[in-house]
């Protein structure tokens, strides 16, 4: 047992050893005058024997002996309370069977018993906690550092004040709350007034000494973020927050999570909850495929599977290089899982045929899709070949080898198409809706907006336009689009997926939508800056494919409220189906392979209702700039 301790807990350990001795010469003294111990002091010797004997071990099977224990908790005292008493017991047990036995003389009086289990009690965790007052009493206590406000005396915002105090590194000195509880106005939390809500936050800043403002609501929707972050920007006072809900699946609140506020805070939304046991069932000791698991949406998907313990998860993907990046994090993060990378196109049908082949998958995520609405225009037969012929090779190798669910990664371009890629993307929700009607099998599609981060988005545009100076480019003042962040997105898939049993459209309820100009000032305020002064925003037109707003359904589509309160189903609008379809779909690959733009414009306008997106091409590649 010694081999296995530190240096430290030995000492803790030989210090065990003389409570222990102190307790039972304790329980005598108490109990007997002193002119009797010498009677009883053959019991008080075996009584000894039996304690070391029998507690030691057990305090060492409970974990005393490998805890820091300056970081003593609540959690640690019911640890104590369990293994002092459970060690009591048993010594009880022993010394009163030597006593019946006849092996003590005199016998074994029981109320020693009991108070030896207080005195252990008392100083067994007395001499633990000791060991955190005495830490946070060497800890020296200074007046210099950063005056910090916490927003929030939630849970959070307490483990970050605590935090604050305990780590003298960061030089920050929690001097406040503000929280909207009214119950905890005037209250003080680990010596930190409540000093008022977060309406107060204004006159706190004039009137008191504030050097920095933590956000410390990981629920807070955008927003209060927004308006906690504006005044801060006004009055010059920096802010930071600790990460949404979403980011923290897995972890815990502390301080060196806290990061400058971001745009996803601002867009933030009240959290969706998930059933956990719906999802569970649907991915626990299941054999997963992620197809596009190197972009940014099968990057996030594989993310969050990979906690519910898959028995096999694959990443297939076409850019060798992004597939090994994610092989490298979900090893790093999941290191018993069992991974296989495989780098292949989803439009190879033999090569897909093998994959299917040697893994078996249960559960299917086809998230592999050219997304890129401009570019997408310049490439057509790319977006035909990849976004529909690819899902149809997927779904067919999905029925050939049995997979229990798939899900199509969808989006609201879909929805009275404007350009190539949303009319590619409403012809792959069609073929896996007809897929599902016709093998019975739990095949739906997820369709969501625009992902606040992903490669190719205008986030990562902007972020690059400010670090150069400016201009910032905005296509139209009026261009609004519905966002939401890339866990988000990944959280509505997990749970439509389990929801799913076969030919449904899912999306969720997103809110409003958020104009891009307003998404571009955020950024550059968010940048220190400011806009017009110090980048200038400049409107460039609406790009070809393009349109002013977005729409999650159109009038033909029926909402179907679901056991999920912030998603809805929508019923699938097929306008073709079947053989029909199947051989549509063959036009559309001989027009691809023969590149005849023109004619795959005009088919995919008669094939996806109310389609529009015959036009002339730009010229050049800087017209979907």
């Amino acid at each position: 047992m010694a081999a296995q301790l530190s240096i430290r807990n030995r000492l803790v350990l030989i210090g065990d050893v003389i409570l222990i001795l102190i307790s039972v010469l304790g329980s005598f003294a108490l109990r007997y005058d002193v002119a009797e111990m010498p009677f009883y002091f053959p019991a008080i010797l075996i009584m000894s024997g039996v304690a070391l004997a029998v507690k030691l071990p057990t305090y060492y099977f409970f974990g005393l002996y490998c805890r820091l224990w300056k970081y003593a908790s609540v959690g640690e005292l019911r640890l104590i309370a369990a293994a002092v008493s459970t060690a009591s017991v048993l010594t009880a047990g022993v010394m009163l069977a030597l006593s019946a036995l006849g092996l003590i003389v005199p016998g074994m009086p029981r109320t020693a018993l009991a108070i030896d289990w207080l005195f252990s009690l008392v100083l067994i965790g007395g001499s633990r906690f000791a060991f955190r007052i005495l830490s946070e009493q060497r800890r020296p206590k200074s007046d210099k550092g950063r005056r910090v406000l916490v927003v929030g005396a939630g849970n959070a915002g307490a483990l970050v004040a605590r935090e604050l105090q305990k780590t003298s590194q960061l030089e920050m000195i929690p001097v406040g709350f503000l929280d909207d509880d009214p119950a905890k106005q005037h209250l003080e939390m680990h010596g930190i007034p409540v000093i008022g809500k977060v309406a107060d936050l204004e006159n706190v800043l004039e009137d008191r000494p504030i050097d920095e403002v933590i956000i410390a609501i990981p629920s807070a929707p955008g927003r209060l973020v927004r308006q906690i972050t504006e005044i801060c920007r006004k009055k010059g006072v920096p802010s930071r927050t600790i990460p949404g809900l979403n980011e923290l699946i897995g972890g815990k609140v502390s301080v060196s999570r806290l990061r400058e506020v971001e745009i996803g805070d601002l867009l933030r939304r009240e959290p969706a909850h998930i059933d956990d046991r719906l999802v569970g069932s649907s991915l626990s000791g299941k054999r997963v495929l992620i197809t596009g698991a190197g972009g940014s949406i099968g990057r996030e998907l594989a993310r969050q599977v990979a906690r519910w313990k898959p028995s096999t998860l694959v990443l297939l993907g076409h850019g060798e290089n992004s597939i090994f990046e994610a092989l490298l994090e979900l090893h790093q993060d999941f290191p018993a899982l069992s991974l296989h990378p495989v780098i292949a196109d989803v439009r190879h049908r033999a090569r897909l045929e093998a994959v299917f082949a040697e893994h078996r998958p249960q559960v299917v995520f086809h998230a592999a899709a050219h997304k890129h609405v401009p570019l997408m225009e310049l490439n057509v037969a790319e977006a035909v070949t990849n976004n529909i012929l690819g899902t149809r090779v997927v779904v067919e190798m999905a029925i050939r080898w049995q997979v229990e669910r798939l899900i199509l990664i969808s989006t609201d371009k879909a929805i009275r198409p404007g350009s190539v890629m949303g009319a590619t993307k409403r012809l792959a929700e069609m073929i896996v809706i007809d897929a599902a009607q016709r093998s019975g099998r739990a095949f739906s599609v997820v369709r969501f907006g625009n992902v606040l981060g992903s490669r190719g988005s205008v986030v990562p545009l902007f972020k690059r336009q400010i670090a150069h100076g400016g201009p910032v480019t905005v296509t139209h003042p009026e261009m609004e689009r519905y966002f939401m962040t890339i866990p988000e997105a990944v959280h509505l898939v997990l749970q439509a997926a389990a929801m799913g049993t076969g030919g449904e459209i899912f999306f969720l309820n997103m809110g409003e939508p958020v104009r891009i100009l307003d998404l571009a000032e955020d950024l550059i305020r968010l940048s220190g800056l400011e806009p017009g002064r110090d980048i200038e925003i400049v409107f460039t037109g609406i790009r070809l494919g393009e349109k002013l707003s977005e729409e999650l359904l159109d009038e033909t589509m029926q909402i179907l409220p679901t056991a999920h309160p912030d998603i809805v189903q929508v019923t699938a609008d097929q306008v073709v189906e079947g053989e029909v379809l199947n051989r549509l779909v063959d036009e559309l690959a001989r027009l691809a392979e023969q590149n005849e733009v023109e004619e795959m414009l005009r088919l995919l306008d008669e094939l996806v209702p109310e389609a529009a997106i015959r036009s002339a091409l730009p010229p050049d590649i800087m017209a979907i700039l």
